[in-house]
């Protein structure tokens, strides 16, 4: 099942939890979606708009990692897909990596490859790529993967 805007924002928890320290696995806000900052405008009724967190140029037939403004933290019953917005698909951009597993924390790092016929400049807070909320059926088991944490754009580990 997908997420509609009202089950996202109904889902949606601080970035402190009261918790106190990150990567604490007590409480209820173990079920919520953290996204942070979070912005109204980037809410849509299927998804949440992405923004990249620096000025960058992605150059005509390269890829370039941006980092996401956003820190995310998903739930183990929530999975994301992610999908260029269609404003920077018509410009030729696309996006490689697509997915981000339930259990998720950190910022998101932008995989995207400029196939348009020029290059394509991104501001700092720009809307570049939607997030899809997922359901995840008896979902139990958490990412723990080398990306965990994450802080920027972080190359391949």
């Amino acid at each position: 099942m997908i997420l509609s805007s009202e089950e996202i924002r109904r889902r949606l928890g601080s970035k402190d939890h009261g918790r106190g320290e990150a990567g604490s696995e007590s409480g209820s806000w173990k079920c919520q979606i953290i996204i942070h900052p979070f912005d109204n405008e980037c809410l849509q009724p299927a998804s949440y708009d992405l923004r990249t967190a620096e000025d960058v140029t992605l150059l005509y037939g390269n890829c370039t990692l941006v980092p996401s403004l956003e820190w995310i933290e998903l739930p183990c019953n929530i999975a994301g897909t992610l999908r260029c917005r269609s404003s920077f698909g018509r410009k030729g951009v696309i996006i490689t990596g697509g997915y981000v597993d339930p259990g998720f924390r950190g910022q998101l790092t932008l995989c995207l490859v400029n196939m348009g016929k020029e290059d394509v400049p991104l501001r700092k807070n720009d809307r570049v790529v939607q997030m899809i909320f997922h359901e995840v059926a008896a979902g139990v088991r958490s990412y723990e993967g080398r990306y965990q944490d994450s802080l920027g754009a972080v190359e391949a580990r």
